[in-house]
């Protein structure tokens, strides 16, 4: 008899993860010889582990298909980190309680590096506590900093994002330069990974584009040299347009942006580097500036998404599946990068043990020899990752997205678990 199958969703949602799960759940039900009904966990692994499941059969076709220009998180997501089986084994026999109740044998988690450590530990519940399921890690991250996978879903698009705003940022500071503001800076995502503000490099196309200078979390921040960059720019071009990664570190390798307080994956809060950046120029270069801080909006920016990225987010939640249903557990489907011109892809698999808990930064050759911008090397890598458009429908001139019903699993269990 078929199993029922239970997908979720983890960690920073993306303007495609939603692609992913249109992928997972249409995918399903083309199996339906061995996949029951999909289960989505409400809020990530939380839902799991409270038994709070969406009946994923309740939405229409249509529905699921609209997921896939949807932005965030269409079932919610989470930041939370299941702990190892001898540290709190009660996560995992409430777990085990709860695939139980439902029948699940098949178990789908969409998310990053912390996600594919909890997927891996899902797939050794066999092994370790007696109960058999296939576990498949959906690859997620805007930082693109998974391992192996050639690119993470979620990244072309705020990729695409962010290229497309220095560039027209730059246009907008160019034209005021003359009289008014000098220095534009635009912080982006990226902890310990500088792949978004490298992303920022494409838009610059020829000599004195916008940005003229990218701060990469792999190079540790050097003032005098990042003001007299400031400087030169300013009197070469008239103005200077920065890209600035917030896990910009300093001279000791701490976090300049860090605000002090933790999420829930132990990962420092950080924000606020543009402004720390753009008081110094203001206090050493006596510059007029501007400063932006991306944030949500480069990741939740489904109105302008790389076509790539949402097929690529499409294609490993259908990857996902298919290798549940070859027998496979305890992988990731991955994108492979089978040319570079014209750009082929398709999908393959990688173990999760050498996923979980592993980080891919830039590597050296990728930023340019002063440290501060893109090499063609890069440029090449990344270049492919933004193209084409796949715009969501509009009406009254605003993208329309599908908010789906959400129609709840009754709980069978009578006992109630507190998720701490």
């Amino acid at each position: 008899m078929p199993r029922n199958a239970f997908y979720a969703q983890s960690g920073g949602v993306t303007a495609v993860i939603n692609a992913s799960a249109a992928g997972v759940i249409e995918t399903a039900r083309k199996h339906d010889d061995k996949i029951g009904k999909v289960y989505a966990g409400r809020n990530g692994i939380i839902g799991a582990l409270t038994e709070d499941l969406i009946d994923t059969s309740q939405e229409s076709p249509a529905a699921i298909a609209a997921l896939r220009h949807t932005p965030s998180g269409a079932f919610g997501s989470c930041r939370y980190k299941l702990k190892g089986f001898d540290k709190n084994q009660a996560e995992y026999d409430r777990l085990i309680e709860v695939f139980k109740a439902h029948d699940i044998g098949y178990f789908f988690y969409n998310g990053g590096g912390d996600s594919a450590d909890t997927c891996l530990k899902i797939s050794q519940l066999g092994e370790k506590l007696g109960y058999p399921i296939q576990a498949i890690h959906v690859p997620k991250t805007v930082d693109n900093d998974l391992p192996i996978t050639d690119t993470c879903p979620g990244f072309g698009s705020v990729a695409k994002y962010v290229a497309v705003s220095i560039r027209e940022a730059g246009f907008d500071v160019a034209s005021m330069a003359k009289t008014s503001t000098k220095v534009f800076i635009m912080e982006v995502m990226g902890r310990h990974a500088g792949w978004i503000a490298a992303a920022g490099g494409l838009a610059a196309e020829k000599e004195g584009d916008a940005p003229h200078i990218i701060l990469f979390p792999e190079i540790k921040f050097d003032e005098a040299a990042f003001l007299a960059r400031v400087d030169e720019s300013v009197k070469k071009y008239g103005y200077c347009a920065v890209v600035a990664s917030e896990g910009l570190h300093n001279a000791e390798g701490q976090f300049m942006s860090e605000a002090g307080t933790k999420d829930a994956f132990g990962h420092a809060q950080l924000g606020g580097l543009a402004p720390l950046l753009a008081q110094l120029v203001k206090d050493r270069l006596k510059y007029k500036y501007h400063w932006a801080v991306a944030d949500y909006l480069q990741r939740a920016a489904r109105h302008i998404a790389s076509r790539t990225d949402v097929e690529q987010a499409y294609a490993v939640g259908k990857g996902a599946v298919e290798l549940a249903v070859a027998g496979k557990s305890g992988v990731m489907a991955t994108i492979v990068r089978e040319a570079a011109e014209p750009y082929r892809w398709s999908v393959g698999e990688a173990p999760l043990t050498q996923v979980a808990n592993v980080e891919k930064k830039m590597p050296p050759e990728f930023i340019s020899a002063d440290g501060f911008h893109i090499t063609d090397a890069c440029r090449a890598y990344l270049s492919p990752l933004i193209q084409g458009e796949d715009y969501p429908p509009y009406r009254n001139g605003l993208p329309q997205y599908v908010q789906l019903r959400n129609v709840a699993v009754p709980k069978k269990l009578k006992t109630a678990f507190e998720v701490k």
